[in-house]
């Protein structure tokens, strides 16, 4: 009997456990939720096919790409921005095929100081997603750290692939890493901060990351170049640039099967973004 009533008291006491756990849980879900707004701060002047981002397609229709930065502003005081754009952009490029405003302006029109921003999530390390990290002092920088080795080291050497990369921004990445404001992330599917996980496998750099995020009731995917347009999640085609297409391929259809509405996996560089959602100001859509 005695013997009984042990093994009661500790079925008692798991299940207590569980249940403490489960409320804590929704409790921190609750209370680190984030208001999702899209920027855009810059987008070419002229269209491209649409075939020339979606591997397969046969669609006739073009696009106009468009370059943003999304912006979380939590309920718990931080003001975190998904990738920080560009400030110039590479020698093959030219700045005058851009219609452009600074990415820490376009945060001014929202009235949120570029000081207080508190974090950045980069997403991958190309130009138009990291060049701008300096315009934002006191941001703590979250970047994968198979892709921040990549970055500034295997890519430059011989065999590597240094596409889409800055000489410059590696001399960025590599002093805030000194200053100890790099926090460099390990794997799949880690929750960075509160209400915040993020995910790799798409192989668009070497190991490029998105970003699930709780808005109220709803989750939200940041997909960055992880997904390049709409056109390619709904589709399910990968882009041309990607180390593994496969695996592209395969993270499309995981980030579908991770929200109910697929309007909520935001692409890197779909103007559709900015009629989906509800208008704030001028290039600025609140999401949730």
């Amino acid at each position: 009997m005695i013997f009984i009533q042990k093994i009661r008291s500790k079925l008692q006491a798991i299940v207590l456990s569980l249940l403490f756990t489960a409320i804590g849980f929704n409790a921190i879900s609750q209370n680190n939720s984030y208001e999702i707004y899209a920027l855009k701060f810059a987008s070419l002047k002229f269209k491209f096919p649409v075939t020339m981002f979606a591997m397969g397609s046969t669609s006739k229709d073009s696009v106009q790409p468009c370059y943003m930065v999304y912006l979380l502003k939590g309920n718990n005081g931080k003001n975190i921005l998904v990738d920080a754009g560009f400030t110039e952009t590479p020698p093959i490029y030219n700045m005058a095929a851009f219609n452009y405003v600074r990415p820490d302006e376009m945060l001014k029109k929202i009235n949120v100081d570029p000081a207080s921003i508190t974090d950045i999530i980069l997403t991958h390390p190309h130009w138009d997603h990291i060049g701008g990290i300096d315009l934002f002092p006191n941001a703590m920088l979250w970047m994968q750290e198979q892709d921040f080795n990549y970055f500034v080291g295997t890519a430059w050497q011989k065999g590597g692939d240094s596409s889409g990369f800055s000489g410059k921004d590696v001399i960025k990445i590599i002093q805030k890493n000194i200053a100890r404001q790099l926090t460099l992330v390990k794997g799949d599917s880690v929750e960075i901060m509160p209400g915040i996980r993020v995910f790799t496998g798409s192989k668009h750099t070497y190991e490029s990351q998105y970003v699930l995020v709780g808005a109220g009731n709803d989750k939200v995917i940041i997909a960055s170049d992880n997904s390049w347009l709409y056109y390619n999640l709904v589709n399910l085609l990968p882009i041309p640039l990607t180390f593994d297409t496969n695996a592209y391929l395969q993270n499309l259809k995981r980030m579908r099967a991770m929200v109910k509405n697929v309007d909520l996996i935001l692409p890197g560089h779909d103007p559709l973004v900015f009629s989906k959602f509800s208008k704030v100001t001028e290039d600025v859509v609140k999401i949730k």
